[in-house]
């Protein structure tokens, strides 16, 4: 395939519960992780923000992103390698600013309409995040929010390849941020069934019983390869290919035996030129829930057979964090090929029988010779995004 026809990843930028930055990120990734909400503990948004008035007008998945972006745009050294208006922004999120939305509630519920905050609705809105990193940096490209629940972080990536292709920009910066773990979403949650009753998450595991809620932010820094190749830029990776579909099924369960995702892998391997066979890792989305599991493993060993690639969630690290999920777990699969070694599905202790003999799950740290990996993400409303990532190639 031509080598325009794919987006470089030039910069990683991590917020997440296992660590601040993708090294912190990484080692976080190949610990065995506390029980319980996955949070940022002890925030501080100081130190990307210049005093204490933009930090409270600013909600915390924003934060996260701010933060999550500099450290991309760091390491990426933009400069003023491109005008402005040939940057875009394409900032992911499920729910928002729900944070900020409950505390005005209450503000309104107990003191009244006049003490609700005049920043209530520019902070609330699900694309403040990326509005804020096009107002901070000056990009003036495309400036769009993806909301497809928890497919959205991969779908931002996916959209920004589209981008880069059709020549509408040659940058993008692309990912996700969520900070939802507020009161009313625990209670929305718990009461639907959706969370772990005993507070563990175990993807594909045998006694799974659900997700664990979680925040965090990931950007990435895509740039049309050849303009990245011609600046020298150090290209960490590849974007080569994407999907999205519908199961056209339920608002919450997946298709039982996984054809909307079968069908996202398979047109996303085919977009990135490749074959099923080509496919050397699979992150999974393996939210630790009884559904979305049984039906991604089916999925998985029907479009792969007996001998498919070795599979692992982070999710028994990270928790599930929505719309910031599948930017983490992009971030994840490229820091896999940079350190040779495929992370394991931490939380889980013995896999689901029925789930062990169709798919290789990786339950312990895995050498591996980096290669084509997909990495999947399904949402609420039977979203489905599959995007395809490859190591910088060797040139």
């Amino acid at each position: 395939m031509q080598r325009s026809t794919v987006a470089a990843v030039t910069g990683i930028g991590v917020v997440a519960t296992c660590g601040l930055g993708k090294e912190a990120f990484w080692q976080g990734l190949l610990t065995e992780p506390a029980d319980g909400d996955r949070r940022i503990a002890d925030w501080d948004p100081s130190p990307w923000f210049e005093n204490p008035k933009e930090v409270r007008r600013t909600d915390r998945f924003a934060q996260f992103a701010v933060a999550a972006c500099d450290m991309a745009l760091k390491e990426s050294q933009l400069a003023d390698s491109y005008e402005a208006s040939r940057i875009a922004t394409m900032v992911a999120t499920g729910i928002g600013g729900i944070g900020t939305l409950e505390a005005q509630v209450v503000v309104q519920h107990t003191k009244g309409s006049r003490r609700v905050s005049p920043f209530l609705v520019p902070m609330m809105m699900g694309n403040s995040a990326g509005a804020t990193l096009s107002m901070r940096h000056g990009f003036q490209g495309p400036c769009e929010t993806i909301v497809t629940a928890c497919a959205a972080g991969t779908h931002s990536i996916g959209r920004s390849l589209d981008l880069l292709r059709l020549g509408r920009c040659d940058v993008v910066i692309a990912g996700g941020a969520e900070a939802s773990i507020t009161p009313t979403a625990l209670a929305g949650f718990g009461n639907m069934t959706a969370l772990s009753k005993s507070g563990h998450s175990m993807p594909f595991d045998k006694n799974r019983d659900g997700f664990v809620i979680a925040e965090g932010a990931a950007i990435l820094v895509l740039e049309d390869f050849e303009k990245a190749k011609a600046r020298g830029a150090n290209i960490l990776g590849l974007i080569t290919g994407s999907a999205s579909t519908a199961d056209a099924h339920h608002i919450t369960a997946p298709s039982p035996q996984g054809e909307g995702a079968i069908r996202c892998a398979a047109e996303a391997i085919k977009d990135a030129g490749l074959q099923p066979s080509d496919i050397r890792q699979v992150n999974a989305h393996g939210t630790s829930t009884p559904l979305n599991d049984s039906a991604e493993t089916k999925a998985m060993a029907t479009l792969f057979g007996a001998d498919g690639p070795p599979t692992t969630s982070i999710k028994g690290v990270t928790g599930h964090s929505f719309g910031a999920a599948g930017a983490l777990e992009a971030a994840s699969v490229l820091l896999s090929m940079e350190k040779k070694l495929i992370p394991p599905t931490l939380g889980t202790k013995e896999v689901d029988p029925g789930i062990a003999a169709a798919v290789d799950i990786v339950t312990e740290a895995r050498p591996w010779e980096p290669g084509p990996t997909i990495s999947n993400s399904f949402g609420f409303g039977g979203h489905n995004g599959t995007i395809v990532l490859e190591p910088a190639p060797a040139d």
